[in-house]
């Protein structure tokens, strides 16, 4: 099949890696522009947190479409996609620390502590950390392959938590994080369907076997 030759094809992460700067690249030139708006820190803030929320759930996008699709080959592309995302998640979170807040230690950890929608923002980028350090195969082999999707499950908690973190930030029209959040939800209830699936299948598979009824008469 023609398309997966062209995923298959070595340089085909380039054009990928291109398109995933490119909101940065964006930012930029609209902040070189005056594209920003009258407050470019929230500008900044909302786009960033945006995009780190997109590219989780292209992240996590990944896993059925190529089931569903039969595409294996779209496997290549998901670690730069969610590292991508946290690309997206550490500029959002530095803008808050340094344009927000100047580094104002007290003050941000009062946020963390009683705001909830920066508690929720502060977990959902955390439990990014550990997935961005062990995305490499060098990772895979010293933590083997259970131990390391048990910790690459911690996108699930994230891309909840980034979805709790915009639906209580915004306070009047919650349009975008009600759709990331049936997004989220449906790309997770896809994974515990086929989870349930699975262990319905094993236990079907364990079942005795009926004994053979015997004909009298």
């Amino acid at each position: 099949m023609q398309l997966r030759r062209i995923l298959n094809n070595r340089w085909m992460k380039v054009p990928v890696f291109a398109l995933c700067l490119s909101p940065g690249f964006l930012l930029i030139w609209k902040g070189f522009n005056g594209g920003l708006g009258a407050n470019p820190i929230e500008f900044i803030t909302h786009a960033t947190g945006d995009w780190t929320l997109r590219f989780l759930a292209v992240t996590l996008a990944v896993t059925p479409l190529r089931k569903l699709l039969r595409l294996p080959e779209l496997v290549r592309f998901r670690r730069m996609l969610g590292l991508f995302a946290f690309f997206y998640a550490c500029l959002h979170f530095m803008t808050y620390l340094w344009l927000d807040k100047f580094f104002a230690w007290p003050e941000i950890t009062k946020d963390v502590v009683k705001r909830p929608f920066i508690t929720a923002g502060f977990t959902a980028f955390v439990m990014l950390i550990p997935l961005a350090i062990t995305s490499t195969a060098g990772w895979i082999r010293r933590l083997g392959g259970k131990r390391w999707q048990m910790i690459h499950r911690l996108i699930y908690v994230s891309a909840v938590a980034g979805v709790v973190h915009y639906y209580w930030l915004v306070k009047s029209d919650i349009t975008r994080p009600v759709f990331y959040g049936i997004i989220v939800a449906l790309l997770l209830a896809y994974r515990a369907a086929v989870k349930l699936s699975g262990i319905r299948a094993r236990s079907s598979a364990k079942l005795p076997s009926p004994l053979p009824v015997k004909e009298t008469g």
